[in-house]
């Protein structure tokens, strides 16, 4: 069976409730609902956690190898801040895919500088929650290759 680790950054605990214009209307809840549905039926195992924390997250990726065939990570705003989880992502030796709800480079000009892109297998962003099933697809496909 193939095993993900989820990981949603800073604040993502509060969708649905921030900036709906943005973000939407979907909750973590949610997308964690649709991410297990989705897992079971392409046989994947998942592992989701959310921290506010950058050292929890590069920690998280720091102990992934070995554990987990590939990573799904919206790391929010540590996109354009984080060179720890970058270095962490760049480290793990394992396949990334990096996610956003909203399109990142059609947003404000700090946000449009992803840390992450360079390490990451690819990238999904502007499709809501659907950038997460999305990704999860990539990731899977990612982990058969």
């Amino acid at each position: 069976m193939k095993r993900i680790l989820v990981i949603h950054g800073p604040n993502l605990n509060l969708l649905g409730k921030r900036e709906v214009d943005i973000y939407g209307k979907v909750t973590i809840d949610e997308i964690n609902r649709d991410l297990k549905k989705m897992a079971k039926a392409k046989r994947a195992a998942l592992t989701i956690i959310q921290s506010d924390h950058e050292g929890e997250i590069v920690g998280a990726i720091g102990k992934a190898k070995g554990r987990y065939d590939a990573i799904l990570i919206n790391p929010a705003a540590y996109t354009h801040t984080s060179v720890a989880i970058r270095d962490a992502i760049s480290a793990a030796g394992i396949p990334v895919v990096e996610v956003h709800l909203s399109n990142i480079y059609a947003r404000e000009d700090f946000r449009r500088t992803s840390l992450i892109a360079p390490v990451a297998k690819g990238q999904v962003s502007g499709f809501g929650k659907a950038s997460y099933l999305l990704g999860l697809e990539a990731a899977i496909t990612l982990i058969k290759k």
